[in-house]
């Protein structure tokens, strides 16, 4: 068959992966040049290996082999071949045949033969089945459907390439071959299984970065200061188990050790023997290529480039990042930065600050990703004042600090945390997202064992901070905070919330509902918080005030009566510093000391119910709960109400003691309480409801931890020591409190996201086909990239497929036309205008309802051209009258990055000015759409607001729910628009529809696995 002209190199099936051992390959088509190439790569092929391809001893490629094995017209005859340092390593072709098993003549025939070889060297690493998912989607975007491939029986390694892949197969065996045929479409399990190996390849090539066994500094200066000595130091000062090199081209030719810090010292790397993992780079951005080529030549695993100079300093530098990036990637290393801070890792076997920071952070259990080094100084800090030192409470089990991130991302991260036992909650400050999809997906999977918090910046400029060259992102930041609470991740705006919500989640078990109670010695700050809880959503108790002289035994009998309380999930405890006279205090300790040993104690007889504390002027209080402490003794039995103190009053007076001053407790009334209905709260996730059942905790260290069958949400037991959160003021305890409260509840539901419904009346294939002659018929105006609206007529037909039908609509031109129109419609009508600055846009009167007749139609057609225009300029229509009911809004969009989103709101200017309008990733499931409906703030309005009727919401949500299956089936449908929606009491009115189609891109998130390239 001849090559067709349009058929070129293509380009877009370039791209970089990671393999199962962590490192990278290049995966490309293979191109006339790459004769030599191919060559060496079969020489260096065992006979085992060629016998298994070939079927029979075949020591050497003759030239024809070559010249077949080189030349394809990327249509019919394929080849792949992945690389490392510009050398194959294996290579994949696929030769289209017919029935019969011969070389296809006709273009319909839509069956290939596949067959692989991979390098002995490189066999082991998943090469041959990252071959095959890039094969397989190069084969279907040919139009082939089906793979052939014979296999000897003893080459067991690729009949499991095959067997693993999870798409649907055929094995026979017949004249001593095994013959397997398998579909190329995608299945649920070949989905799972490629997400799997990716999961585990990227978390391995993360691991490699943070646990290396030796560290080679390149830039170390010759004197104390600068950016590579003071890496340098840092990494020696944090007690790093493996060998450190430090490398400067400078040093002196007799220098053997550098002084003071008694490390190895060497010109290059090539006087380094042993093998070197992680290569720290801080030289001029001029000269780091040649220290790339060294690093790649000498076998380096990875790099962190401290180096500037790079995407923020404009065009030239963001040229000079991509080069480094594809130099990196050509050796097969991962790359953190440039212009990075670096990385830690406290873990005890590995000690390794890789970083700027001028001290060790404290182990523990929170996971940090940072895209700007000011901010990660900044979190260090914040957590370090919060709780220094190893196992307190502010302790971090990694930290990565990416600067441009041209490589290693947040995503990553998110891979390598989502199992690391190590890690119990992630953060993560984010600049840009890269690819939103991806992100949305990974972020999911790890919120539904351990929280994910993040904070992102650059949120409202709508551009990408200099250094940061992704792509840009059509949708507002509003959209892709809708994405992230649909994916469970807490969304806070500050540095100092991503402190407050990350210490609560890594100290303390998840509240089982919304249910709080506060108590303390301080009825004002009872009284904050009590407003902060109602402000966010939350049900709180009275609080229970004490005595100003309540003394630890007080809070102590006081906390564990609040929690032994069924009504009870959390408690908020209040304390200022008290007066009074007793034995309140030990000799010589300090009354937070005191304090935070009795919270402990009565905290540590109800490990399931999350406790916070609120403090003024008690510095020493939150010391001492954040930082170890010794296992606590045994709690006492709760007591029915508390203990007096020598010196107070009785805990529960009378009505007569009532007003004796200063009782020991008392529950104050602020307002009818609790206050229903309370309003939403102004956060990422619904109000929840109160769950019945054994509460939940955050996911167990073990990768595969057990469910609470009742609760749906992994669990473990609270570690010891007790840690507990305190904060200086009520609404930052309170608010982190309902963070947690409202991601348990979207644990809760994720355990159960519902399902996609599938209709007996949509015609799938049959609107495919319509797709396809709409394309054809629209010729050059449609691309990849570019979409055009679809004619109303074929819209209309088009919506129809999938069960969605719109109002007929009938130009009216003239006086006339409008009658003859209405005539056949029957009164009552409506006569609107639909020329594009009136559409949607009844406030301006270019919508007329309820014409009765046809005087009445003539006089409304004229008033409507004299105060607004002509029929040419209005473009009028007539419309048959729906039952009265809400005008919303259902839209669907495809933004190349975020991925396909279903947005929903009422129609009108206030939702519009508002950004009322809630929106969830296609496909959407009926759970997502029924919340998705009473998200929006106007969702009274559906549900009988003051009064009014209820409308049809359970036809809205199949509405929703089609728009999302059509828009999933067909991703040439880049944008469905219906305006206005009117919901009745009874069933809906599609008044408006508009679609717009584009060839669909060749690779999305759902295509092969690959690294970005910005």
């Amino acid at each position: 068959m001849q090559t067709p002209p349009e058929h070129a190199y293509p380009t877009h099936w370039e791209a970089d992966v990671v393999l199962r051992d962590g490192g990278t390959a290049r995966i490309r088509p293979i191109t006339t040049d790459d004769a030599e190439r191919l060559v060496s790569f079969y020489e260096q092929v065992s006979d085992e290996s060629k016998y298994y391809r070939f079927f029979a001893p075949y020591p050497r490629l003759s030239d024809r082999d070559v010249h077949r094995f080189t030349h394809h017209d990327y249509v019919d005859r394929v080849g792949l071949a992945a690389t490392i340092g510009g050398e194959f390593i294996g290579t994949v072709r696929y030769d289209r045949i017919n029935e019969q098993g011969l070389p296809a003549k006709n273009p319909e025939d839509d069956q290939a033969e596949v067959a692989f070889l991979v390098q002995d060297a490189h066999q082991g690493r998943g090469v041959a089945s990252a071959l095959l998912e890039h094969i397989a989607a190069v084969a279907r975007e040919r139009g082939i459907r089906r793979f052939a491939a014979e296999v000897l029986p003893a080459n067991s390694k690729m009949i499991k390439v095959f067997t693993d892949a999870g798409y649907t197969h055929k094995r026979t065996f017949e004249d001593g071959v095994v013959r397997l045929e398998f579909d190329l479409e995608p299945t649920e399990q070949s989905m799972a299984v490629m997400r799997g190996r990716e999961q585990r390849a990227e978390a391995r090539s993360v691991q490699r970065l943070l646990a290396p066994g030796s560290v080679a500094v390149i830039g170390t200066g010759r004197t104390p200061g600068g950016v590579g000595r003071t890496a340098l130091r840092s990494l020696l000062d944090s007690g790093f188990t493996g060998r450190v090199h430090a490398v400067n081209h400078a040093f002196p030719e007799d220098l053997q050790r550098l002084d003071p810090e008694d490390v190895p010292a060497v010109r290059t790397l090539r006087e380094i023997t042993d093998p070197v993992d992680l290569a720290v780079i801080a030289v001029p951005a001029d000269s780091v290529p040649d220290v790339i080529r060294d690093c790649g030549e000498h076998g380096v695993q990875g790099v962190l480039v401290l180096s500037s100079g790079y995407a923020e300093a404009g065009p030239d530098g963001r040229e000079r990042q991509r080069a480094l990036l594809r130099q990196a990637r050509s050796y097969g290393m991962r790359l953190i930065g440039p212009n990075a801070f670096g990385l830690i890792n406290t873990a005890p076997d590995v000690r390794l600050n890789a970083s700027l920071a001028p001290q060790m952070p404290g182990a523990g259990h929170i996971g940090l990703f940072t895209q700007s080094g000011a901010i990660g100084i900044a979190l260090l800090s914040g957590l370090h004042a919060r709780g220094p030192g190893d196992g307190g409470i502010a302790g971090i089990s990694a930290f990565v600090s990416a600067g441009n991130r041209a490589d290693v991302s947040g995503n990553d991260l998110l891979q390598y945390w989502y199992e690391d036992p190590d890690t119990d909650v992630v953060i993560l400050y984010l600049e840009s997202i890269g690819n939103p999809r991806k992100f949305a997906r990974l972020a999911r999977r790890t919120a539904a064992v351990k929280p994910v918090v993040v904070a992102k910046g650059a949120r409202h400029n709508g551009t990408a901070p200099p250094g940061h060259a992704v792509p840009t992102v059509r949708v507002a930041d509003s959209t892709v905070a809708a994405l992230m609470r649909q994916a469970g991740v807490i969304r806070v705006d500050t540095v100092t919330e991503l402190i407050d919500a990350g210490l609560l989640l890594a100290s303390q078990p998840l509240p089982a509902g919304p249910r709080i109670a506060i108590l303390g010695n301080s009825e004002s700050l009872a009284l904050l918080a009590y407003d902060a809880c109602l402000t966010e959503g939350l049900r709180p108790q009275r609080p229970r005030v004490l005595a100003s002289a309540a003394t630890p035994d007080d809070f102590r009998a006081a906390l564990a009566e609040a929690l032994s309380a069924d009504g009870c999930d959390a408690v908020v405890v209040t304390a200022i510093p008290w007066v009074g006279e007793g034995a309140a205090v030990s000799p010589g300790g300090s009354e937070g000391a005191a304090l935070a040993d009795a919270l402990r104690t009565a905290a540590a007889a109800h490990p399931e119910k999350p406790v916070t504390v609120v403090h003024l002027a008690m510095d020493d209080l939150a010391q001492t709960l954040a930082a170890p402490a010794p296992a606590p003794a045994p709690a006492p039995a709760p007591a029915p109400a508390p203990a007096p103190a020598p010196s107070a009053e009785p805990a529960a007076p009378t009505r007569d003691e009532a007003a004796r001053p200063e009782p020991a407790a008392r529950t104050i009334n602020p307002a009818p309480a609790p206050a229903p209905p309370i309003p939403p709260a102004p956060s990422h996730f619904p109000r929840p409801p109160v769950p019945t059942g054994p509460p939940p905790t955050l996911a167990a260290r073990q990768a595969t931890p057990a469910r609470d069958a009742e609760a749906g949400i992994p669990r473990r037991p609270r570690r010891e020591p007790l840690r507990i959160p305190a904060y200086p003021a009520a609404e930052r305890a309170v608010r982190s409190l309902a963070e947690a409260v409202r991601y348990a509840a979207w644990r809760r539901e994720a355990a159960d996201p519902g399902r996609v419904p599938e209709y007996d009346d949509i015609q799938e294939a049959a609107a495919g086909a319509d797709i396809e002659r709409l394309l054809d018929r629209l010729g050059p105006d449609v691309s990849i990239g570019r979409s055009v609206p679809v004619p109303p007529q074929d819209a209309e037909a088009l919506l129809a497929r999938y069960g969605i039908h719109t109002l007929p609509v009938l130009p009216a031109p003239d006086p006339d036309t409008a009658v003859r129109a209405a005539a056949r419609l029957g009164y009552p009508v409506a006569l609107k205008t639909t020329a594009p600055h009136l559409r949607h846009r009844p406030d301006l009167g270019g919508v007329r309802l309820d014409i009765a007749g046809e005087a009445e139609l003539r006089r409304t057609y004229a008033e409507l051209t004299d105060y607004l225009g002509s029929p040419e300029e209005l473009r009028p229509v007539v419309q048959s009258m729906v039952p009265r009911g809400v005008d919303t809004v259902v839209r669907a969009a495809i933004d190349p990055a975020a991925g396909a989103v279903l947005s929903f709101g009422l129609a009108g200017a206030p939702s519009q000015l508002l950004g009322d309008v809630a929106h969830r990733l296609i496909p959407a499931t009926d759970r997502e759409v029924a919340e998705q409906i009473r998200s929006i703030r106007a969702a009274p309005l559906l549900f009988g607001w003051r009064g009014s009727q209820p409308v049809d919401t359970a036809a809205l949500a199949e509405l929703l729910l089609r728009v999302s299956r059509l828009v999933d089936d067909h991703p040439e449908v880049v944008g469905v628009d219906l305006e206005p929606v009117v919901v009745a009491a009874q069933g809906l009115s599609v008044l408006g529809a508009t679609v717009r189609l584009a060839r669909p891109p060749a690779t999305t998130d759902l295509g092969p696995r690959r690294l970005p390239v910005y």
